[in-house]
Protein backbone atom coordinates (compact mmCIF):
# COMPACT_ATOMS: atom_id res chain seq x y z
CA UNK A 1 0.00 0.00 0.00
CA UNK A 2 0.65 3.79 -0.36
CA UNK A 3 2.08 6.28 2.30
CA UNK A 4 0.07 8.66 1.63
CA UNK A 5 -2.76 9.88 4.18
CA UNK A 6 -4.01 13.06 3.35
CA UNK A 7 -4.84 14.58 0.41
CA UNK A 8 -2.78 17.48 0.76
CA UNK A 9 -0.69 17.24 -2.55
CA UNK A 10 2.02 18.93 -5.32
CA UNK A 11 0.53 22.30 -6.42
CA UNK A 12 -2.29 21.85 -9.10
CA UNK A 13 -1.33 21.34 -12.69
CA UNK A 14 -2.50 21.58 -16.26
CA UNK A 15 -4.62 17.96 -16.24
CA UNK A 16 -2.72 15.30 -15.83
CA UNK A 17 -3.24 11.75 -17.39
CA UNK A 18 -2.87 8.27 -16.18
CA UNK A 19 -2.25 5.46 -17.82
CA UNK A 20 -2.65 2.14 -16.69
CA UNK A 21 -1.08 -1.06 -18.52
CA UNK A 22 -0.21 -4.78 -19.01
CA UNK A 23 0.53 -7.20 -21.46
CA UNK A 24 1.92 -11.06 -21.00
CA UNK A 25 4.28 -11.23 -23.59
CA UNK A 26 8.21 -12.45 -23.86
CA UNK A 27 10.03 -9.68 -23.65
CA UNK A 28 14.11 -9.84 -23.94
CA UNK A 29 16.85 -7.68 -23.43
CA UNK A 30 15.60 -6.06 -20.62
CA UNK A 31 18.58 -4.11 -19.10
CA UNK A 32 18.77 -2.41 -22.35
CA UNK A 33 14.76 -2.07 -22.76
CA UNK A 34 14.85 -0.92 -19.05
CA UNK A 35 17.23 1.91 -19.80
CA UNK A 36 16.00 3.41 -23.13
CA UNK A 37 11.90 3.09 -20.70
CA UNK A 38 13.80 5.53 -18.14
CA UNK A 39 15.38 8.07 -20.45
CA UNK A 40 12.30 7.96 -22.54
CA UNK A 41 10.04 8.85 -19.71
CA UNK A 42 12.26 11.44 -18.09
CA UNK A 43 12.84 13.44 -21.02
CA UNK A 44 9.20 13.34 -20.90
CA UNK A 45 8.72 14.31 -17.37
CA UNK A 46 6.75 11.79 -16.37
CA UNK A 47 6.70 9.59 -13.11
CA UNK A 48 5.09 6.20 -11.89
CA UNK A 49 6.36 2.65 -12.46
CA UNK A 50 6.88 0.74 -15.14
CA UNK A 51 7.62 -3.19 -14.54
CA UNK A 52 9.44 -5.29 -17.20
CA UNK A 53 10.06 -9.24 -16.81
CA UNK A 54 10.91 -11.90 -19.06
CA UNK A 55 6.60 -12.25 -18.52
CA UNK A 56 5.73 -8.93 -20.17
CA UNK A 57 5.59 -5.36 -18.55
CA UNK A 58 2.85 -4.05 -16.27
CA UNK A 59 2.81 -0.05 -16.11
CA UNK A 60 1.18 2.94 -14.11
CA UNK A 61 2.33 6.01 -15.48
CA UNK A 62 1.10 9.95 -15.49
CA UNK A 63 1.55 13.51 -16.92
CA UNK A 64 1.07 16.02 -19.79
CA UNK A 65 -1.68 13.78 -22.64
CA UNK A 66 0.92 14.69 -24.86
CA UNK A 67 3.61 12.90 -23.30
CA UNK A 68 2.05 9.89 -22.06
CA UNK A 69 1.04 9.45 -25.75
CA UNK A 70 4.16 9.57 -26.78
CA UNK A 71 5.02 6.80 -24.40
CA UNK A 72 2.40 4.92 -25.65
CA UNK A 73 3.18 4.91 -29.41
CA UNK A 74 6.44 4.11 -28.64
CA UNK A 75 5.73 1.19 -26.61
CA UNK A 76 3.23 0.12 -29.37
CA UNK A 77 5.93 0.15 -31.74
CA UNK A 78 8.13 -1.83 -30.19
CA UNK A 79 7.88 -5.08 -32.00
CA UNK A 80 7.68 -7.42 -28.68
CA UNK A 81 5.37 -5.54 -27.36
CA UNK A 82 2.92 -4.38 -29.89
CA UNK A 83 -0.53 -3.16 -29.25
CA UNK A 84 -1.53 -2.61 -25.68
CA UNK A 85 -4.86 -1.90 -24.09
CA UNK A 86 -5.00 0.91 -21.78
CA UNK A 87 -6.79 2.52 -19.00
CA UNK A 88 -6.78 6.08 -18.74
CA UNK A 89 -8.35 8.64 -15.92
CA UNK A 90 -7.73 12.37 -15.89
CA UNK A 91 -7.30 14.29 -12.43
CA UNK A 92 -5.61 17.93 -11.64
CA UNK A 93 -2.30 16.55 -9.95
CA UNK A 94 0.68 14.35 -10.72
CA UNK A 95 -0.48 10.82 -8.29
CA UNK A 96 3.18 9.65 -8.50
CA UNK A 97 6.17 10.96 -6.63
CA UNK A 98 9.26 9.77 -9.00
CA UNK A 99 9.92 7.19 -12.29
CA UNK A 100 10.58 4.03 -11.79
CA UNK A 101 11.48 1.69 -14.61
CA UNK A 102 12.06 -1.82 -12.46
CA UNK A 103 13.40 -5.52 -13.83
CA UNK A 104 11.16 -8.37 -11.79
CA UNK A 105 10.87 -11.69 -11.98
CA UNK A 106 6.91 -11.12 -12.53
CA UNK A 107 5.28 -8.55 -13.70
CA UNK A 108 2.62 -9.27 -11.09
CA UNK A 109 3.96 -11.39 -7.82
CA UNK A 110 2.44 -14.40 -7.42
CA UNK A 111 5.41 -17.41 -7.09
CA UNK A 112 3.76 -20.01 -8.35
CA UNK A 113 5.38 -21.68 -10.82
CA UNK A 114 3.81 -22.79 -14.27
CA UNK A 115 0.89 -20.54 -14.59
CA UNK A 116 1.17 -19.42 -17.66
CA UNK A 117 -1.42 -16.48 -18.53
CA UNK A 118 -0.65 -16.78 -22.61
CA UNK A 119 -0.93 -20.40 -23.20
CA UNK A 120 -3.82 -20.58 -20.50
CA UNK A 121 -5.83 -17.92 -21.08
CA UNK A 122 -8.95 -17.26 -19.04
CA UNK A 123 -11.77 -16.26 -20.99
CA UNK A 124 -12.73 -12.63 -20.72
CA UNK A 125 -16.24 -11.09 -20.55
CA UNK A 126 -16.61 -7.50 -21.38
CA UNK A 127 -18.04 -4.87 -18.78
CA UNK A 128 -21.08 -4.42 -20.80
CA UNK A 129 -22.11 -8.17 -20.89
CA UNK A 130 -21.18 -8.62 -17.10
CA UNK A 131 -23.45 -5.80 -16.68
CA UNK A 132 -25.94 -7.12 -18.43
CA UNK A 133 -25.52 -10.81 -16.43
CA UNK A 134 -26.40 -8.39 -13.63
CA UNK A 135 -28.97 -6.34 -14.87
CA UNK A 136 -30.81 -9.95 -15.85
CA UNK A 137 -29.77 -11.52 -12.59
CA UNK A 138 -28.19 -14.47 -13.92
CA UNK A 139 -26.55 -16.92 -11.54
CA UNK A 140 -23.04 -16.25 -11.15
CA UNK A 141 -20.15 -16.11 -8.44
CA UNK A 142 -18.82 -12.97 -8.70
CA UNK A 143 -14.90 -13.28 -6.78
CA UNK A 144 -12.94 -10.06 -6.01
CA UNK A 145 -9.76 -11.58 -6.14
CA UNK A 146 -8.16 -8.43 -4.48
CA UNK A 147 -6.85 -7.68 -0.79
CA UNK A 148 -9.35 -7.50 1.73
CA UNK A 149 -8.29 -3.56 2.47
CA UNK A 150 -9.50 -2.63 -1.10
CA UNK A 151 -12.19 -4.95 -0.57
CA UNK A 152 -13.14 -2.66 2.57
CA UNK A 153 -13.93 0.41 0.28
CA UNK A 154 -15.87 -1.56 -2.29
CA UNK A 155 -16.72 -4.09 -4.34
CA UNK A 156 -19.48 -5.46 -6.81
CA UNK A 157 -22.96 -6.21 -5.05
CA UNK A 158 -23.04 -9.57 -3.43
CA UNK A 159 -19.63 -10.32 -4.88
CA UNK A 160 -17.43 -12.79 -2.59
CA UNK A 161 -13.94 -11.78 -1.43
CA UNK A 162 -11.01 -14.19 -1.66
CA UNK A 163 -9.77 -13.19 1.64
CA UNK A 164 -6.10 -12.14 1.08
CA UNK A 165 -4.13 -9.55 2.56
CA UNK A 166 -1.43 -10.04 -0.17
CA UNK A 167 -2.22 -12.01 -3.34
CA UNK A 168 0.92 -14.27 -2.90
CA UNK A 169 -1.67 -15.77 -0.33
CA UNK A 170 -4.40 -16.53 -3.06
CA UNK A 171 -3.13 -20.00 -3.87
CA UNK A 172 -3.86 -21.18 -0.23
CA UNK A 173 -7.09 -19.04 -0.22
CA UNK A 174 -8.16 -20.26 -3.99
CA UNK A 175 -8.06 -24.07 -3.11
CA UNK A 176 -10.55 -23.81 -0.59
CA UNK A 177 -12.77 -21.55 -2.82
CA UNK A 178 -12.36 -24.21 -5.13
CA UNK A 179 -13.27 -27.37 -2.73
CA UNK A 180 -17.03 -25.61 -2.68
CA UNK A 181 -17.81 -23.65 -6.05
CA UNK A 182 -16.45 -26.09 -8.51
CA UNK A 183 -19.52 -26.31 -10.84
CA UNK A 184 -20.64 -22.67 -10.29
CA UNK A 185 -20.30 -20.19 -12.84
CA UNK A 186 -17.57 -17.93 -11.59
CA UNK A 187 -16.81 -14.00 -12.88
CA UNK A 188 -13.61 -13.15 -11.10
CA UNK A 189 -12.35 -8.94 -10.76
CA UNK A 190 -9.45 -6.83 -9.65
CA UNK A 191 -8.72 -3.34 -10.32
CA UNK A 192 -7.52 -3.68 -14.07
CA UNK A 193 -7.15 -7.05 -14.57
CA UNK A 194 -3.66 -8.00 -13.82
CA UNK A 195 -3.86 -10.09 -11.03
CA UNK A 196 -7.48 -12.11 -12.62
CA UNK A 197 -4.47 -13.34 -15.71
CA UNK A 198 -3.34 -15.55 -12.75
CA UNK A 199 -5.72 -16.04 -10.41
CA UNK A 200 -7.74 -17.65 -13.56
CA UNK A 201 -5.54 -20.50 -14.97
CA UNK A 202 -4.81 -21.07 -10.91
CA UNK A 203 -8.35 -21.75 -10.35
CA UNK A 204 -9.07 -23.56 -13.68
CA UNK A 205 -6.50 -26.17 -11.95
CA UNK A 206 -7.77 -26.43 -8.94
CA UNK A 207 -10.87 -27.97 -10.87
CA UNK A 208 -12.91 -24.72 -11.48
CA UNK A 209 -15.00 -25.51 -14.91
CA UNK A 210 -16.46 -22.42 -15.58
CA UNK A 211 -14.48 -19.25 -15.13
CA UNK A 212 -14.39 -15.69 -16.75
CA UNK A 213 -12.57 -12.69 -15.78
CA UNK A 214 -14.03 -9.45 -16.04
CA UNK A 215 -11.95 -7.96 -19.10
CA UNK A 216 -9.88 -4.44 -17.81
CA UNK A 217 -10.98 -4.76 -14.11
CA UNK A 218 -13.23 -2.31 -12.22
CA UNK A 219 -11.54 0.72 -13.49
CA UNK A 220 -12.36 -0.45 -17.51
CA UNK A 221 -15.91 -1.15 -15.76
CA UNK A 222 -16.28 1.86 -14.45
CA UNK A 223 -15.06 4.10 -17.78
CA UNK A 224 -17.86 1.86 -19.93
CA UNK A 225 -20.43 1.14 -17.33
CA UNK A 226 -20.41 3.73 -14.58
CA UNK A 227 -21.05 3.00 -10.98
CA UNK A 228 -23.64 0.34 -12.07
CA UNK A 229 -24.36 -2.75 -9.54
CA UNK A 230 -20.67 -1.73 -7.79
CA UNK A 231 -21.02 -0.17 -4.11
CA UNK A 232 -18.55 2.02 -2.68
CA UNK A 233 -15.12 3.24 -4.19
CA UNK A 234 -12.40 1.65 -5.99
CA UNK A 235 -8.89 1.44 -4.35
CA UNK A 236 -5.51 2.29 -6.36
CA UNK A 237 -1.80 2.22 -5.42
CA UNK A 238 -1.18 5.84 -5.62
CA UNK A 239 -1.77 9.10 -4.39
CA UNK A 240 -5.36 9.27 -4.93
CA UNK A 241 -5.94 6.32 -2.85
CA UNK A 242 -9.69 5.60 -4.27
CA UNK A 243 -11.50 6.52 -7.05
CA UNK A 244 -15.64 6.45 -7.86
CA UNK A 245 -17.62 5.06 -10.49
CA UNK A 246 -16.64 8.20 -13.03
CA UNK A 247 -13.42 7.54 -12.70
CA UNK A 248 -12.99 10.68 -10.09
CA UNK A 249 -10.46 10.99 -6.87
CA UNK A 250 -13.03 10.47 -3.96
CA UNK A 251 -11.82 11.66 -0.27
CA UNK A 252 -10.58 8.38 1.41
CA UNK A 253 -7.07 8.93 1.99
CA UNK A 254 -4.59 6.58 4.24
CA UNK A 255 -3.68 6.40 8.12
CA UNK A 256 0.12 7.23 7.83
CA UNK A 257 0.38 5.57 10.81
CA UNK A 258 -0.90 1.96 10.29
CA UNK A 259 -2.00 2.46 6.47
CA UNK A 260 -5.72 1.74 7.18
CA UNK A 261 -8.31 3.30 4.30
CA UNK A 262 -10.26 6.19 6.12
CA UNK A 263 -13.52 7.73 4.50
CA UNK A 264 -14.61 10.82 4.59
CA UNK A 265 -16.56 9.88 7.90
CA UNK A 266 -13.91 8.05 9.44
CA UNK A 267 -11.73 11.08 9.65
CA UNK A 268 -14.25 12.92 11.18
CA UNK A 269 -13.44 10.92 13.81
CA UNK A 270 -12.39 12.13 17.48
CA UNK A 271 -9.80 9.14 16.94
CA UNK A 272 -8.52 10.35 13.67
CA UNK A 273 -5.37 12.35 14.32
CA UNK A 274 -3.64 13.32 10.94
CA UNK A 275 0.22 11.88 11.11
CA UNK A 276 -0.45 10.01 14.24
CA UNK A 277 -3.36 7.63 14.00
CA UNK A 278 -6.86 6.62 13.08
CA UNK A 279 -9.46 4.64 14.61
CA UNK A 280 -8.12 1.26 13.97
CA UNK A 281 -4.84 2.26 15.65
CA UNK A 282 -5.40 4.69 18.28
CA UNK A 283 -4.12 3.80 21.92
CA UNK A 284 -5.41 5.95 24.63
Amino acid sequence: MGSMETKAVDSPVAQVCNLAAYKFVPLTGLPERRQRLRELCLSLELKGTILLSSEGINLFVAGDRASVDVLLEALQADSEIGALETKVSLNDYQPFSRMLVKIKKEIIAFGVEGIDPVAEATRKISPARLKSWLDEGRQITLLDVRNDYEVSLGTFEGAVPIGVDNFRQFPTSADRFAERREEETIVMFCTGGIRCEKAGPYLEKAGCSDVYQLDGGILKYFEECGQQHFHGECFVFDKRTALDGQLRETETTLCFACQSTLTAEEQTSPLYKAGQSCPYCYEA
